[in-house]
Parts: structure tokens; C-alpha cells; sequence
């Protein structure tokens, strides 16, 4: 299985208990892999409010990942 860096943003990174972590997953995109955290943190937000990066640059939620790749989920920012 293919090892992923994960980063975590705002509220994401307080509901996982953490900002990164390497992750093995057998899931070949980054709607894939977004899905199996919401369910082991019981992410709230849904996939489509918020961007998703792999390896520095913004990509469609389809995106394939790759053993190593870096994927960081990008809630809505909000505050005054």
C-alpha cells in the first residue's frame, strides 16, 4: 500500500488530534483518502466545501495519488 503525507488545516487538524501524519492506504485518490479520514475522525465538513493539494498544487478531487505524495485538505477560511 502506498505511504501518504497528510497535512491538516483549521478545524480538520483539531477534529484528527494533529497536523500531519503519514498514512498507508489502499484508496487511489484524494476523494478516496478524504473519505476514509472522514469516517476515522468523523470529519464534518464535506468534500466539496472545501480544496484539496497534492504536492503543493491545487487539484480536482479525482486526482490519483502516489506512494510519497504529500495531500493537504484546505477547509473554508473564515473570521474577521
Amino acid at each position: 500500500m502506498p505511504r501518504i503525507e497528510i497535512g491538516y488545516f483549521a478545524q480538520l487538524g483539531e477534529q484528527a488530534g494533529r497536523r500531519a501524519e503519514t498514512r498507508e492506504t489502499p484508496v487511489t485518490t484524494a476523494a478516496a483518502l478524504y473519505e476514509e479520514l472522514r469516517v476515522a475522525y468523523g470529519f464534518a465538513l464535506p468534500a466539496g466545501q472545501m480544496r484539496v493539494a497534492v504536492n503543493a498544487a491545487f487539484c480536482p478531487w479525482p486526482q490519483s495519488l502516489k506512494e510519497s505524495d504529500h495531500v493537504v485538505f484546505i477547509p473554508p477560511v473564515s473570521g474577521g
